[in-house]
């Protein structure tokens, strides 16, 4: 069983930039497919940044150049950078992870970017 706690979520105006933070209960060094994903309103969830098995990582075009992942394994977190944050950046984020094909969610936090 994997727990995952994000937060840093909150109203921001255009142009301004959050943090987010991921905890696991666990090493994350034991976690696969660490990633962030969001879901606004009436649309479906999506990943919008990640690690790879390899340790690399990758983003969604609306966010590339944006937001940037990264991870401190001494503190179980994973991070998501956002600057230059848009109206349409606004959703609930969620932290994502996998272990031997079992999939785990974190509880999500808000992010409102509105002037």
């Amino acid at each position: 069983q994997v727990q995952l706690v994000e937060s840093g979520g909150g109203l921001v105006q255009p142009g301004g930039s959050l943090r987010l933070s991921c905890v696991a209960s666990r090493n994350i060094v034991s976690l696969d497919n660490m990633a962030w994903f969001r879901q606004a309103p009436e649309k479906l969830r999506e990943r919008i940044a990640g690690f790879t098995d390899l340790g690399r990582t990758y983003y969604a075009d609306s966010v590339k150049g944006r937001f940037t992942i990264s991870k401190d394994t001494g503190k179980n977190t994973v991070y998501l950078q956002m600057n230059s944050l848009k109206p349409e950046d606004t959703a609930i984020y969620f932290c994502y992870a996998s272990v031997y094909d079992l999939n785990y969610w974190g509880q999500g936090t808000q992010v409102t970017v509105s002037s």
